[in-house]
């Protein structure tokens, strides 16, 4: 009958690990199966990725290209079509506009001047462009930027 207590897997489908460098007796001492001097018998050896044999590899062959910018800033993008959805008097946040599912969370808001806006609202944003900023005053709104914002 078979149990927990007496499982074992089948019958020549596992064997053991190679121990290797463990005598003569072993049948994998002396040289552990690296055969006689060469790279391959070297400690620390193996081919390392992308060596192509002595060949010139494919990343240094291709020509460098562009230039990424660590310092660059990335804003997420808000029209005035998506704040007229507010209501009359709120003071728009970057908080407001993450809670209203508009943004995600951890980014700069910049206020672009993409459609109208017809009710008078206070925005308190990273950065709102100049087009933008026109459009919300001329509706009665007022725009507050942020620490470091600036048109």
């Amino acid at each position: 009958m078979l149990t927990l207590a007496n499982l074992a897997p089948q019958k020549g489908s596992t064997k053991q690990r190679k121990r290797l460098g463990r005598g003569p007796g072993s049948g994998h001492g002396k040289t552990a199966g690296r055969g006689h001097k060469g790279f391959k018998s070297r400690s620390g050896s193996g081919v390392k990725p992308g060596f192509e044999g002595g060949q010139m590899p494919l990343q240094r062959r291709l020509p460098k290209r562009g230039f990424n910018n660590i310092f660059k800033k990335q804003f997420a993008l808000v029209s005035l079509t998506q704040l007229d959805s507010f209501a009359a008097g709120d003071v728009i946040t970057v908080e407001t506009l993450i809670a209203g599912k508009i943004v995600k969370s951890g980014m700069a808001v910049k206020v672009l001047a993409n459609g109208e806006i017809s009710k008078a609202i206070t925005v308190k944003v990273d950065k709102v462009s100049e087009s933008a900023k026109s459009k919300i005053e001329s509706a009665g709104g007022t725009v507050i930027l942020g620490e470091n914002g600036q048109l």
